[in-house]
């Protein structure tokens, strides 16, 4: 079997293959943000030019295609139906402040208006019972009023539906033959809290079309070949699976990075990372304390997204962020970037100033060795963009430069700060494990900036989201909610498990992957009585104690003599692949002699040799300032570190 990792950035889409006949293989081209398929069948050419074309192909794919569909507003045409007298609730939302102290806070994009919006006569009571019977007239009416809208697709969200849905599966069967996307909240996140469970719902809908068109396009021009599509859980699901479930693909790309770096972690018997990936248009951070952290509190441009995600943290920080001057005179670095097309000036097409920019400009990247000499880099466009910039400034180009260095790292900074510090943990009991085409040019100043003493550099960090789709395992999710006092005996929680096992047990069945070996993980979010939030621990014999510990680690308390409540539960099916684990050895001893380049810094000019990494073997301890070149990516080694190369030639980097 031919095995594929493909992930697809805002700038460069990222190849891993395995085949019986090569092994591994990496690559990487630019996207093709109009139509990122064509990036993909670009690659997969040339990657499976010499394959038999008979030999089976499982293709893990990491899409932006939804997070880009909604942050460009360029979703489908949607109608939102719920409960009469609740039509406002998308609109009202939370009453917490992003900034407290604003007094013009900037109104919250909207993605449907009020007039797509339409409340029906019906009520179900908090436990269950119908109040309101949903008559057939009221059917008929809904019907007439979606023929008017001419919409691509509806989200349906009653209110208490979680508790009984008899009314959402009637508004299901009344209009399902109008051949219109539907997401019902109560399939897509059976529990309470109606603001969180109505926008979940209705940016499945919003995005449904958009990511359903675009998987289905792309499995038609992929003959012979099984597609499945990473997820923001850290697990891939089958393609014919991902209309119903576009939200699961938000976070679809830095998934793949984060299981990539933990699997690397535990291999190496490293226990505590902070997982950075820097790429062309972003930068994505997270945490893993020893396993993989889940959030169910992601935002995207203020609107709540409660279904399980990996807790990634996403900035606008990444090699192609443009350098600009605010209103006030002062340099700023992205978010916004020049992405695949135009790209950072030194590309050959823009005209900005980018980090990429200013890295060429300093030095720390070597123009003939990007891409491997694939990719033409024009110094002399970089080095007019950024002397533009410092003019209007008022200073030196240099100054400018090491300026977009340090403005694009202090962001990065913050942004680890936020998934460490602020939720209990010290980043200088981690270790900062970079990968993504940008990450190892600026790995050290984040590392020396947080006190951090050690940096994990993957031997395919240029490409590494990819290898972690290519080794994903699927993954499918089912949640309820359940509002219950939980003492010493839980065995109320059998049935309800009962019944997720049953739904997800359907599921498998439906997408035919019973022939592979399950299991299930079953999961309790718990709170003390009367509190407002919950925290989600594993159910086993230890659920309380888990409970109360985390409880502690997240407020510095815990009461074990209160009562505790169970607000959902929810069950994980994990169903293995039979797949090649990815070993890639880039060592090899008769490649390009090492060479010396000017590299620029904060006290000026400093000769540092450049090494090829392929010429590197296990067991190598080599002293900054270094920069070694890969196919795919640069490592900047300043004085004061020490690389150490491990194993498959994963670099260790000690201050």
């Amino acid at each position: 079997m031919i095995q594929v990792g493909i992930d697809t950035g805002g700038t460069f889409t990222d190849f891993i293959m395995y085949s019986p006949n090569k092994g591994w293989q990496r690559w990487k081209i630019p996207s093709t943000p109009n139509d990122p398929s064509l990036a993909i069948i670009k690659g997969l050419s040339y990657l499976l030019s010499n394959e038999k074309i008979e030999d089976k192909i499982e293709l893990v794919h990491g899409t932006t295609v939804g997070t880009n569909a909604f942050l460009e507003g360029k979703g489908a045409k949607t109608l939102l139906i719920t409960t009469k007298n609740f039509e406002d609730v998308i609109f009202i939302g939370r009453q917490n402040r992003a900034k407290l102290y604003s007094l013009s806070l900037p109104p919250k994009r909207q993605i449907i208006t009020p007039e797509s919006i339409l409340g029906v006569k019906e009520r179900i009571s908090y436990d269950g019972n119908i109040i309101t019977e949903l008559s057939e007239k009221e059917l008929n009416r809904v019907c007439e009023w979606i023929c008017k809208k001419k919409a691509a697709s509806i989200a349906i969200s009653l209110i208490h539906s979680y508790k009984n849905d008899i009314h959402e599966k009637k508004l299901f069967d009344k209009i399902r033959t109008k051949g219109l996307h539907i997401s019902l909240s109560s399939k897509i996140l059976r529990e309470f809290r109606e603001f969180e469970r109505t926008s979940t719902t209705l940016i499945n809908a919003y995005l449904a079309p958009v990511v359903g068109n675009y998987v289905n396009k792309l499995s038609s021009k992929l003959k012979n070949t099984t597609l499945l599509i990473q997820q923001s859980n850290g697990g891939c699901i089958p393609a014919k699976g991902v209309g119903e479930l576009a939200i699961t693909t938000l976070l679809s790309g830095p998934a793949g990075g984060v299981l990539a770096a933990h699997k690397l972690a535990r291999t190496l018997g490293i226990k505590n990372i902070i997982t950075l990936d820097m790429g062309g248009t972003s930068t994505d951070v997270s945490i893993c304390p020893g396993e993989l952290i889940h959030t169910r509190s992601y935002q995207i441009q203020g609107y709540p997204i409660s279904i399980p995600m990996l807790d990634i943290h996403t900035i606008g920080a990444g090699g192609g962020s443009i350098a600009w001057i605010d209103k006030g005179g002062l340099l700023q670095v992205g978010p916004q970037s020049a992405g695949a097309d135009p790209g950072p000036a030194c590309y050959g097409k823009g005209e900005l100033p980018t980090v990429t920019d200013a890295n060429l400009f300093l030095g720390r990247l070597i123009p003939e060795s990007f891409l491997n000499g694939r990719m033409k880099i024009y110094p002399e466009r970089a080095y007019k963009a950024i002397s533009s910039l410092s003019s209007k400034l008022k200073l030196s180009p240099v100054e400018t430069a090491l300026g977009i260095l340090k403005i694009v790292n202090t962001n990065m900074v913050k942004a680890i700060r936020e998934v460490s510090l602020e939720k209990g943990f010290d980043p200088r009991d981690f270790v900062l494990t970079c990968f993504g085409g940008a990450a190892g040019l600026h790995a050290a100043s984040l590392a020396k900036e947080l006190n951090i003493k050690k940096i994990l550099l993957p031997s395919m960090g240029g490409v590494f989201s990819a290898k972690g789709m290519a080794e994903a395992d699927i993954i499918l999710e089912s949640s309820m909610a359940i509002l219950e006092l939980a003492y010493k005996n839980a065995d109320f929680l059998k049935e309800p498990f009962s019944y997720l096992k049953t739904q997800l047990n359907n599921q498998i069945k439906e997408l035919k992957l019973l022939d592979r070996s399950i299991s299930f993980e079953p999961f309790v979010d718990v709170r003390y009585k009367g509190q407002s939030f919950e925290i989600t621990v594993p159910f086993n014999n230890f659920w309380e104690d888990a409970f109360y510990n985390e409880h502690k680690r997240l407020y510095g308390y815990n009461l074990t003599n209160l009562s505790i409540e169970v607000t959902a539960i929810r069950l994980r099916a994990r169903i293995k692949r039979d797949f090649n684990t990815v070993v890639f050895n880039t060592s090899s001893p008769h490649k390009k002699a090492p060479f010396v380049r000017k590299v620029i810094n904060e006290n000026g000019e400093q000769e540092v040799q450049c090494i090829f990494r392929e010429t590197l073997s296990d067991s190598d301890s080599l002293k900054g300032p270094l920069l070694i070149l890969d196919d795919f990516t640069t490592c900047y080694v300043p004085e004061g570190w020490v690389l150490m190369v491990r194993d498959s030639n994963i670099f260790l980097l000690k201050e």
